[in-house]
């Protein structure tokens, strides 16, 4: 059965709210209307909505895979994906495909639109990719979690800080074609959280993840990593060097939520400065014990389902890195 018949044919349901504004100041666009679709089927639309004042859609109610097929690994996947066609007047219109629907979650689908030019009024696509977990991305190219500090001229922050906004390059560092995109700090994380794990995972999991992604984020803002490599951004969207980031996909409440409850934290080492590049691994791309990387705590019984961050244990046992997790011994950046 192809994915879009599975979908269609889904009984399980998750949520979509559509939230769109200006590209420069997001502004709320009123009366804007949206055609919603299943992707693979634009032409047969499933919804008409609109926005209201404040830009944004009701929340709509959508199939979606069972629960399960989040939790392990399945040949089946294991969240819808829907395309979205958006028109307001004295805008570009937009289509987005892609956008991906989990069960009993919230998605969340920005849409920044462009005022419309005699020079450019043409429709504007964006495609969002597959979840890392489900998809097939370049493993990453393992590193040292702690960068060494000992070269002469390299440029290093006397202090861990949370950026206003990343620069991330769209590609591998070489591909000097790739698109660079000024991105909140926050808004990256939850971009990439949404694209390299199940929003359906239990809170342990999500957080564990969302804090290893921190970490390695802010190792490449203190250690100035590409910088000193000679190129103008913090970071890539390859999976090879980095996270997997989407240029204008959906989010998910819960992690987003989770985002703005951490931000501002980091692991690190005692007596050590710099956050550390954790990596973690997925148990398909990169070798780990089990596939899902989340910790169940049922009937006071804690259910280990995998060792998330592979480097941080390395030289210290799991034990401390439960006591890191949910002893609130991770480091928050003090004001």
């Amino acid at each position: 059965m192809s994915n879009l018949s599975y979908m269609q044919k889904a009984t399980d349901r998750g949520q979509l709210k559509i939230h769109v504004t200006t590209e420069r100041g997001f502004f709320p666009i009123k009366d804007a209307s949206i055609r919603l679709s299943y992707t693979g089927n634009p032409t047969e639309i499933i919804e008409e909505l609109s926005t209201d004042i404040s830009g944004q859609t009701a929340a709509v109610e959508l199939p979606a895979p069972p629960l399960e097929y989040s939790m392990e690994p399945s040949e089946f996947q294991p969240y819808s994906e829907y395309t979205i066609q958006v028109n307001a007047s004295g805008y570009r219109p937009i289509n987005i495909s892609g956008i991906s629907v989990l069960p009993d979650k919230t998605s969340i689908q920005n849409v920044r639109m462009e005022t419309a030019t005699i020079e450019n009024p043409l429709e504007r696509n964006i495609v969002i990719t597959a979840n890392t977990l489900y998809g097939n991305f370049p493993p990453k190219i393992p590193e040292d979690e702690i960068k060494p500090m000992t070269e002469s001229g390299e440029i290093v922050l006397s202090r861990v800080v949370i950026p206003e906004y990343v620069i991330v390059h769209d590609g591998p560092p070489s591909d000097s074609s790739a698109n660079d995109y000024y991105v909140r700090y926050r808004d990256y994380i939850k971009n990439v959280a949404s694209s390299e794990i199940y929003a359906t995972w239990p809170d342990a999991a999500l957080r564990a993840n969302i804090l290893a992604i921190m970490s390695f984020t802010l190792n490449r803002v203190y250690t100035e990593w590409y910088r000193n490599k000679g190129y103008d951004f913090t970071i890539t969207s390859s999976t090879a060097f980095d996270h997997k980031f989407v240029y204008g996909r959906n989010i998910f409440s819960n992690i987003s939520n989770i985002v703005d409850e951490m931000f501002n934290s980091y692991l690190s080492r005692p007596n050590v400065r710099q956050p550390i590049l954790t990596q973690y691994c997925d148990g398909q791309r990169v070798s780990c014990p089990n596939w899902m990387p989340f910790l169940v705590l049922r009937m006071g019984e804690i259910l280990i389902k995998i060792i998330t961050i592979t480097h941080l244990i390395s030289d210290c046992d799991y034990f401390y890195f439960l006591s890191l997790l949910f002893s609130d011994l991770y480091c928050p950046i003090q004001d």
